[in-house]
């Protein structure tokens, strides 16, 4: 098991979120080998406390003071009342764990605010990988736990797929027309990495744009896919305003996006290094505190810069390129961008093998920044 840089509070509660298939069980049970582990994914455990809530200080003996660990905490909102309540009156340490905020949200989650922190899993970081980390298995089956031990990736990703369309879109009832919202997933993996057109994607799944827009809500909810939005503080030019969007994981993506004599392998695996790129600065910007926001930047008339960073510790824009070999042409978004904002660090990420600066634009190989992502964004 790879040892995860994530680091938990020592006397808070918390909640642990992120996609199922990140480790949050694995890692919660080696961490925390005393504490009681409850698993709202068991029927019967589920059933008892569904018709009462209250059933679950029996769980817990009277003079226990380790912790209790919720896992999937989101099938039964109402239990944040009775963990509230437990938190006040006998202060007990909780671990909410979840794949889904959508009922949190949209529920009683409130009701802990202050009282419980929250933080994230991720699919494993190359620092997590270690010397186990090889650019093209993770470019081609993803970053989740499993996949490194699976000796059927491939197999063990597609199934991974199928359940959460069972389990967590199903069974929680997200949608009705589990048809209608797996074609969606097919077509929105040809929009990774891409400006979004809402009602493009609507035609293409022959659904309404309103379920489409609910669809992309699901994703968000379930942790499963981010958007990107635009940065425009201080514009100087005309933005395009549409948001971009990324499944968390390139495996995930991969899987997805179909595959055959007419579809596009070299553009699907270039935006997986794009992809790569944007799940590993997510799980260590969270990790390590950094504190930026994650943006896209793009004019009107097509300047495009891949990520830019924004944040106390300043502005980083990011491009990054599968060539060996730099153009001044593919540097025209970086160059651009440190024009409008002076002050912001530019890294052009390729695939070549020497570090070169040009114009205020550090160019970085790819396989280095990864590896070294956190002493390039401190």
């Amino acid at each position: 098991m790879y040892k995860r840089i994530i680091q938990p509070p020592l006397h808070k509660s918390f909640f642990l979120f992120g996609p199922r298939g990140t480790g949050k069980t694995t890692w919660l049970k080696t961490n925390f080998p005393k504490a009681i582990y409850l698993d709202l994914l068991e029927a019967g455990l589920f059933n008892d406390l569904l018709a009462r809530p209250e059933r679950l200080e029996n769980f817990i003996a009277p003079d226990f003071k380790d912790w209790v660990i919720l896992d999937e905490v989101q099938r039964i909102p109402a239990l944040l009342n009775e963990i509230h309540r437990l938190i006040e009156s006998r202060k007990i340490k909780f671990i909410l764990t979840g794949s889904s905020a959508r009922k949190l949200k949209k529920q009683e989650m409130n009701l802990l605010a202050g009282r419980a922190l929250t933080y994230h899993l991720y699919p494993l970081t190359i620092a997590e990988l270690g010397n186990d980390f090889d650019l093209q298995k993770s470019l081609k089956y993803g970053n989740l736990p499993a996949v490194s031990s699976e000796l059927d990736p491939k197999k063990y990703l597609e199934s991974y797929v199928m359940t959460y369309l069972e389990q967590e879109i199903q069974q929680e009832g997200l949608t009705r027309n589990l048809g209608a919202f797996t074609r969606f997933l097919e077509t929105a993996s040809f929009s990774q990495g891409s400006l979004l057109n809402i009602s493009e994607i609507a035609r293409e799944c022959a659904v309404h744009r309103k379920a489409v827009e609910n669809y992309f809500s699901i994703l968000d909810d379930l942790m499963i896919a981010y958007p990107l939005p635009v940065f425009s503080k201080k514009a100087k030019r005309r933005l395009m305003r549409h948001v971009k969007f990324y499944f968390f994981d390139t495996g995930v993506y991969r899987t997805l996006r179909p595959k055959g004599p007419l579809d596009a392998v070299e553009e699907a695996e270039g935006i997986a290094l794009e992809t790569l790129l944007f799940q590993e600065m997510k799980a260590l910007n969270d990790y390590f505190d950094l504190g930026y926001q994650l943006f896209y930047w793009r004019t009107a008339n097509g300047l495009e810069v891949d990520f830019v960073l924004y944040g106390a510790k300043g502005i980083k824009a990011i491009e990054i390129k599968r060539t060996s070999h730099v153009t001044s042409g593919q540097l025209r978004g970086l160059k651009a961008f440190l024009k409008d904002y002076p002050d912001a660090k530019a890294f052009m990420l390729y695939g070549g093998s020497q570090k070169i600066w040009e114009n205020g634009v550090q160019i970085i190989p790819v396989v280095g920044f990864l590896k070294n992502m956190v002493a390039y964004l401190k």
